[in-house]
């Protein structure tokens, strides 16, 4: 089996988990724990981890002045990004959530286009105007019928700022991926994060109340740690060092089938008109970048 083929073994499990991800963080937002505080938890559990991994590998040390551009992919990757995008999630409905998600690829293209001067294609174009309506329409209004929340469509909001936020980070992070192990890489990675993370999250972490938590919420949290942080991120990084930003972001797409039936299936959310035709939009959008991507590739 090529490296190719293993890097998109690797996406796609990190897919299917992100997938899921939406109902089970969302179980746990904000009853038991607040936005910010989980942030905290996720982050500060997956530098724990990948620091103790990290002393079993022996590779390349990072250079003085990469630590600068490690931190600034950290904000993006790390603190702003998920940050916004739990904050976003204790709001809006799951479903909504995963596909304000799948606005990723556009936004990568359009980063592309600015810091390496990528140029954008007439069809590639169409597919981010396009892509952008879905996104508005389900901001503005694609808030969910059978859930009371007033603040469905701030939340929406912060899912598109997470998406964007997540694009900007496959473009800043790919040079430094390809440059050093993945485990070295995202030890340091997630200890910058930390440190951005700690002022925003410290004061709702203070106020969980452990011993308030059920067993099954337990679970969720553990699942968050483990398998959304620390899992799919090495997954993802080993798929960026070998596959293009572009074609890793295309993945995200999948992540709205996956959510949407696992969030049916346990009854957390439902589907709307709205929904449906934002979907649409979005994936004709992502389908018109990539299409254009992959044939300028060949």
């Amino acid at each position: 089996m090529n490296q190719r083929t293993l890097a998109l073994i690797a996406v796609s499990i990190g897919t299917l988990i992100y997938g899921i991800n939406y109902t089970i963080a969302k179980a746990v937002m904000p009853t038991y724990v607040k936005p910010f505080g989980f942030i905290l938890i996720r982050v500060l559990g997956a530098t724990i981890i990948f620091w103790l991994i990290g002393l079993f590998i022996k590779s390349k040390k990072i250079a003085s002045q990469d630590f600068k551009k490690i931190a600034i992919a950290s904000i993006f990757g790390v603190a702003l990004n998920m940050l916004v995008f739990f904050k976003g999630l204790s709001y809006t409905s799951p479903i909504s959530a995963s596909v304000m998600m799948v606005t990723s690829p556009i936004m990568v293209l359009i980063f592309s286009s600015i810091i390496i001067k990528k140029a954008i294609g007439k069809l590639r174009i169409l597919g981010i105007f396009i892509g952008l309506i879905g996104a508005i329409l389900l901001i503005t209004l694609g808030s969910n019928t059978t859930v009371t929340n007033t603040n469905n469509n701030l939340g929406n909001f912060l899912v598109f700022v997470n998406a964007s936020s997540y694009g900007l980070y496959l473009v800043l992070a790919k040079d430094l991926i390809k440059k050093y192990h993945p485990i070295v890489f995202v030890k340091w990675f997630y200890l910058f994060g930390l440190v951005f993370v700690i002022p925003f999250g410290y004061m709702e972490f203070t106020e969980i109340t452990w011993q308030e938590i059920p067993s099954n919420i337990y679970w969720n949290i553990g699942f968050v740690v483990i398998f959304t942080t620390c899992i799919t991120y090495v997954f993802n990084l080993y798929g960026l060092s070998k596959l293009k930003p572009t074609t890793v972001s295309v993945f995200i797409y999948v992540q709205p089938v996956i959510a949407t039936v696992y969030a049916l299936i346990v009854g957390s959310d439902s589907l709307n008109f709205t929904k449906i035709s934002a979907t649409l939009l979005i994936f004709l959008g992502v389908y018109l970048v990539t299409k254009q991507v992959e044939e300028s590739a060949k």
